[in-house]
């Protein structure tokens, strides 16, 4: 299993489980809409932050590469 894959599968679960967390907590409408819109933005957050790591480690492989390709031809 790829790393990427394991990540989103990690994120996907922890999101399920704070949303249901939420959902069956016994607070208003309103608070419980609250809690699951900045828990959403936390989220989301997260994951940008972890994508923007991914892809400059993916440039950097991608130069590693590019550089080294010369020499393997």
């Amino acid at each position: 299993m790829s790393t990427g894959k394991l990540v989103s599968g990690i994120l996907v679960g922890i999101a399920a489980g704070t949303v249901l967390g939420i959902m069956f907590a016994p607070d208003k409408g309103c608070e419980t809409r609250k809690k699951l819109r900045q828990t959403t933005d936390d989220l989301v957050n997260n994951l940008k932050s972890k994508l923007n790591v991914m892809a400059d480690e993916m440039a950097e492989k991608y130069e590693d590469v590019s550089e080294r390709s010369p020499d393997m031809m």
